[in-house]
């Protein structure tokens, strides 16, 4: 029996969206209204309270079928609808279009992914597609059952990303300053081509511990004890904290910079390669080992004060 609405009538069609999705059972999350961002806090400034208490809830560990958690969401609320990959069973390949300054004649994603399948002798069957604002496309297929196929960026060439596991995309009915996501061909979804999946599986790679750090004679004991731990245990964080605690374990190194005790690139490089131990991207460690030590620094009370 259907729940009757309680949302706003200019949120109804969005609501009917994520509805929708669900039935096909593809969990959904909301999205910043006019926006492509999951709503919620991000794992860099996750509190680790409430709903996170036993570590930050990744968008992929709050996606949800349930429709009264739904109907909640979307009751007051204009959001976007995100369909979260991974649990949907999906693997969805992004065709983006070439952006303003790019090579004339450089080619986009359709193209791409063209003579991708002729390279191979292969073909798409028909499936799914939505179109996306900016005139790019997403093919929707069923991801092959037995291990987890990741997302990817360019990996099936130019201006081809795929959401799988650790991804989503956005369903048709959201919007952007841009426009509208709309269902282009509504046609049942195809399963992966068995010719792609070797393509989208990532090489298994032996573990590489971090190379031990050049120390300078200059770095205090006790300076140099605190990084060895805080690097340690950044490095064993598993999914989930890893970027709360890579942000806790710079600050503790901040007031050691900033009382002359070790030098920062030593304790950026360290955290870095601690960080990247863990599974954080080398973007996101940067990010985020640069505005801990900023903040550390700025903050930190004087050394005969502490």
């Amino acid at each position: 029996m259907s729940q009757p609405s309680t949302a706003a009538p200019e949120n109804l069609h969005l609501l009917t969206s994520a509805l929708c999705s669900t039935q096909r059972g593809w969990p959904v999350i909301p999205l910043h209204p006019g926006t492509k961002r999951p709503a919620g806090h991000p794992e860099r400034s996750c509190p680790g309270t409430g709903r996170c208490a036993s570590g930050h809830r990744t968008p992929e560990q709050r996606a949800t079928t349930d429709p009264e958690l739904i109907h909640a969401a979307w009751a007051r609320t204009p959001y976007n609808v995100g369909i979260v990959t991974g649990p949907a069973g999906l693997l969805v390949i992004d065709l983006d279009v070439c952006k303003p300054g790019e090579e004339e004649g450089a080619p986009d994603g359709a193209t791409s992914l063209q003579a991708l399948c002729e390279r191979a002798g292969e073909h798409l069957p028909p499936t799914y597609q939505v179109r996306t604002p900016s005139g790019g496309r997403h093919l929707y297929f069923t991801a092959p059952p037995g291990g987890k196929l990741p997302s990817s960026v360019n990996r099936l060439g130019p201006h081809i990303d795929t959401r799988a596991w650790g991804g989503y995309v956005v369903a048709p009915g959201s919007t952007t300053p841009e426009g509208v996501y709309e269902v282009l061909e509504d046609v049942a979804v195809a399963a992966l081509p068995h010719w792609l999946t070797p393509l989208l599986v990532e090489p298994l790679t032996p573990a590489v511990a971090p190379a031990p750090l050049l120390i300078p004679e200059a770095v205090t004991r006790r300076a140099m004890a605190a990084l060895e731990r805080e690097t340690a245990a950044v490095a064993a964080t598993k999914e989930g904290g890893r970027n709360q605690r890579l942000l806790k374990g710079a600050r503790a190194l901040g007031r050691f910079v900033a009382w002359g005790e070790i030098p920062r690139d030593v304790v950026e490089e360290a955290f870095q390669a601690g960080g990247e131990a863990a599974g954080l991207s080398a973007s996101e460690c940067r990010a985020t080992i640069r505005s801990a030590l900023d903040w550390s620094i700025r903050t930190c009370r004087p050394r005969d004060a502490a």
